[in-house]
């Protein structure tokens, strides 16, 4: 299935260089740009980081404030139904 993305306020360095690397690749600059995005997003893969993980990283990053720690234990085993 075709779709399309438009990218605004993409800055003219951005530009230049994505052209420079399209044509060292041999690409044309929306073939590099999705081969960027693919190995991109194939690179940081799916993990298993809890949402509470994520939400921290991202405060400490910006500069942020502090998600208190609380322990995550184990869900515990379902109930046996068949008795």
């Amino acid at each position: 299935m075709a779709s399309s993305l438009l990218i605004r306020d993409l800055g003219e360095e951005t530009k230049k260089q994505l052209r420079i690397r399209a044509a060292r690749m041999g690409h044309s600059m929306s073939q590099e740009a999705r081969e960027i995005l693919r190995q991109t997003l194939e690179s940081e893969g799916l993990d298993e980081t809890h949402l509470v993980d994520r939400m921290r990283l991202c405060l400490k990053r910006s500069g942020g404030g502090d998600i208190p720690v609380i322990p995550r234990e184990l869900a515990p085993e379902p109930l046996d139904l068949k008795r």
